[in-house]
C-alpha cells in the first residue's frame, strides 16, 4: 500500500469543524492533497453526490467488500457502516498527492496496523455544548440521531485527548487559529518528508 507521501488522518466528532479545515487546505493547496472518498451505508443528505462526498452502497454490498479484504478500515457509527477502501487511497497516491482520510477512532486503530504510516491528527471541538449547537444548526438530524452523535462524540473526545493516540491535537475554538495550527503542522511534516527524498506535489 505504501507509496508516495504519508497519508494524513484527520479525526474528530461530527460538527467539530473538520470539513472547514479541509476545504481551506484544498483551496490553498489544490495540487498537493487528495481526499479519500469513503464508502457508507447511510442515505445521502440533500446536495450530497455519490462518488464525491461518499460512495453510497447497500449494507450487503459493503459487508461483501469488507469480507473480500477491500477496506483498510471500516466502522459502524450511529447504525451506519463507513469505510476506506484500498482503491480510494491508491487512486490518490497514484497522482503523487497526499491522501487525506477523515475516519472514526475505530478506523484510526485499524489504520495504525497497516504499513501506511499515517500522520494522525485529532480535531478537538471547543465543548460538547458547542458541538450540539453546531449540529442543531445543520438541521440534518432527528433528536434520536443527534443524541447518538453526541454520545459518540463524548467517546471520540476521550479517545482523541488520550496521550499517544495522535501525533497532533488541534483545539478548534477559533477556526482561523485552528487552520493556522493545522496548516503549519502539515507543511512542516511534508517538508521533512521532502528532505528524506519523498516527492511532494506542490
Amino acid at each position: 500500500m505504501r507509496c508516495g507521501p504519508r497519508p494524513v488522518v484527520l479525526c474528530g466528532p461530527s460538527g467539530s469543524g473538520k470539513t472547514t479545515l479541509l476545504n481551506r487546505l484544498f483551496k490553498e493547496f489544490p495540487n498537493t492533497f487528495g481526499f479519500s472518498v469513503s464508502h457508507t451505508t447511510r442515505k445521502p443528505r440533500p446536495a450530497e453526490q455519490d462518488g464525491v462526498h461518499y460512495y453510497f452502497v447497500e449494507k450487503e454490498v459493503m459487508k461483501k467488500m469488507i469480507a473480500n479484504g477491500e477496506f483498510i478500515e471500516s466502522a459502524t457509527f450511529s447504525g451506519n457502516m463507513y469505510g476506506t477502501s484500498k482503491e480510494a487511497v491508491r487512486k490518490i497516491q497514484a497522482l503523487g498527492k497526499v491522501c487525506i482520510l477523515d475516519i472514526e477512532p475505530q478506523g484510526v486503530e485499524q489504520i495504525k496496523k497497516t504499513d501506511l504510516n499515517p500522520i494522525l491528527i485529532y480535531n478537538n471541538p471547543p465543548s460538547i455544548e458547542a458541538l450540539e449547537q453546531r449540529l442543531r444548526k445543520r438541521n440534518t438530524e432527528s433528536e434520536e440521531t443527534l443524541n447518538k452523535r453526541l454520545a459518540a462524540a463524548r467517546e471520540e473526545i476521550a479517545y482523541g485527548l488520550t496521550p499517544g493516540n495522535f501525533h497532533k491535537i488541534i483545539n478548534n475554538i477559533d477556526i482561523d487559529e485552528a487552520y493556522e495550527d493545522f496548516r503549519s503542522y502539515l507543511l512542516a511534516e511534508l517538508k521533512a518528508q521532502e528532505l528524506e527524498g519523498v516527492t511532494i506535489c506542490w
